[in-house]
């Protein structure tokens, strides 16, 4: 599962094949330092975009073929040489942390998706080509999963977010929930958050159980990661749903008890989707 707060990538994971783990943490420490670039601090937005852009001429340098990059690029570049890695993922997730700086309100939910495909997506397929397993198939399963862990991460942090100034919730979303933006501050009205936040649950478990048959593909380590992955974001879905979508008193996270759970139902996931899929298929 991802750690720290780049929510997206799994570093080092135990699932990881060891000569992997190079690969895997050069290119964390590019989406993380990026990421913090945008995030972190007390920067004014025009510095922040400012050092992003120096990362943009970065990955220029990169695909020139440039010698005498800064070290943390010298070993991202080694790393794209060695695993022919595609370059369009690093722009993307640039382009993503600067909208960040720029953007604090989602219009609708494919405004919000739009995001995502370059905030949390360009990490799946990465991955994916790190295991040589870029597919077109896949790497549709594999958007579906970022994404999903991308929003359930956002549910998970409206409070904080909303600190910031921002709102990853669509807000025809809040309108059509009668949920103001000033009431994420001080929620008073919690018939029509509850409402509000069941939907966006509801929605990302959906999105997340499109790309889980990806999960089962994929075979070894990198399958029983993602299984992981997939567990771990549908676990914290639950665990929004058990405090009653109250995100803002108690921060939805994983605890040792969950990773018994998503364990087990990560060895047991075949069995767990076809079940779902023949609830689903009496629903209709």
């Amino acid at each position: 599962m991802p750690v720290d707060h780049y929510e997206n990538f799994p570093v080092a994971s135990f699932l990881l094949p060891r000569r992997l783990v190079p690969a895997v943490e050069a290119i964390y420490a590019f989406a993380r330092s990026a990421d913090d670039l945008a995030d972190e601090g007390d920067a004014a937005p025009d510095e922040r975009l400012a050092a992003l852009n120096l990362y943009e001429q970065q990955l220029q340098r990169i695909e020139r073929n440039e010698e005498g990059l800064p070290p943390m690029f010298e070993r991202l570049a080694g790393v794209i040489r060695a695993f022919d890695l595609p370059m369009a993922p690093f722009h993307d997730l640039l382009s993503a942390f600067k909208q960040d700086v720029l953007v604090q309100r989602y219009r609708n939910y494919d405004d919000l998706l739009d995001y995502c495909a370059r905030s949390a997506n360009p990490v799946g397929l990465l991955m994916l080509s790190l295991y040589k397993e870029a597919t077109e198939d896949n790497v549709r399963d594999s958007n579906a999963i970022c994404s999903a862990l991308q929003i359930i991460n956002f549910l998970q942090d409206v409070a904080i977010d909303i600190h910031k100034e921002r709102i990853y919730l669509p807000l025809d979303d809040l309108a059509r929930f009668a949920v103001s933006p000033a009431q994420l501050g001080h929620p008073d009205g919690q018939a029509k958050w509850r409402n509000l936040m069941k939907f966006e649950v509801a929605r990302a478990r959906a999105l997340m159980l499109s790309g889980a048959p990806l999960a089962l593909r994929l075979p070894g380590r990198i399958g029983l990661e993602l299984r992981m992955v997939v567990q771990g974001g549908l676990r914290i879905l639950e665990a929004i749903e058990e405090v009653e979508y109250d995100v803002f008193r108690q921060r939805p996270k994983l605890g040792k008890p969950d990773w018994v759970k998503i364990a087990w139902r990560a060895l047991t996931m075949r069995r767990q989707l076809k079940r779902l899929a023949m609830t689903a298929h009496r629903l209709e």
